[in-house]
């Protein structure tokens, strides 16, 4: 089984998230603690997030360490969300994969789970987390395989944010410019 730990920092250098993921006999399971400020206010959050065998998620447990208050989202991976209520979150329905606004990991499922040659594109939804309020909406997004296992290119379809991203052979984010770098 593989594992891995990595560790980023934020593009400004305030931020920093600690990950630990590893292949379980049914998937994959990560789990960190991120460190930060958002408008001048410090945060701490840490989370925990399952994806399948196939890279589609499945689970987010989000919890804020300053104010104790936590966020859980489910999937199928078919298009069936809810969330901590077990309400359930029909605008996410065409969404596979999640966001996490104040993380690179998540990067990681799309680009894993659509297995890219280079040249090839796929136009995704993802079920956007937003920070600090911990809202959730579907997000439009491409990604485009420039080099494979190393350079993807990132494109918000209802934006005009786009990047190159630099991974390992991993799928995990090396470097994304403006926003964040890898330093373990």
């Amino acid at each position: 089984m593989w594992r891995s730990t990595v560790r980023w920092e934020s593009w400004s250098g305030d931020g920093h998230e600690h990950l630990t993921i590893e292949q379980l006999s049914d998937g994959y399971l990560a789990r960190s603690v991120l460190l930060g400020r958002v408008e001048e206010q410090a945060f701490g959050l840490h989370y925990t997030l399952r994806c399948d065998a196939a890279w589609r998620f499945r689970k987010l447990d989000l919890a804020a360490v300053d104010t104790g208050r936590k966020y859980t989202l489910e999937s199928d991976g078919h298009g069936h969300w809810r969330d901590e209520t077990g309400e359930t979150l029909p605008g996410l329905s065409s969404a596979v994969d999640v966001d996490l606004s104040f993380s690179p990991f998540t990067n990681t499922l799309p680009i894993r789970r659509l297995r890219l040659e280079e040249g090839e594109a796929a136009d995704i939804v993802t079920a956007y987390v937003a920070f600090p309020g911990f809202g959730v909406s579907p997000d439009p997004q491409r990604y485009t395989c420039l080099k494979k296992d190393a350079l993807y290119r990132y494109a918000s379809l209802d934006s005009d944010f786009t990047r190159d991203v630099e991974v390992d052979g991993n799928g995990l984010v090396t470097l994304y410019p403006g926003l964040f770098k890898r330093t373990a």
